[in-house]
């Protein structure tokens, strides 16, 4: 399954790389998918993954806010 998400607060590819690296270390998350232009989020993972962790994840990343 693919669960798509919005980020704020990224500026470069750093951000980027930083949310991808967090959310993919999360148990469960196969495939981590970023967007710096418009901020997309997209997770793959076989189960559902609950959004406090991805929350969690992105926060950790930097000062970003997921949506």
């Amino acid at each position: 399954m693919i669960a798509t998400y919005t980020v704020t607060g990224m500026t470069c590819g750093h951000c980027v790389m930083h949310v991808k690296e967090e959310v993919s270390a999360i148990p469960g998350v196969t495939d981590v998918a970023v967007t710096l232009e418009d901020g997309k989020l997209e997770v793959t993972s076989a189960a559902p993954i609950d959004f406090d962790r991805i929350v969690e994840a992105v926060a950790e990343a930097g000062e970003y806010s997921v949506a």
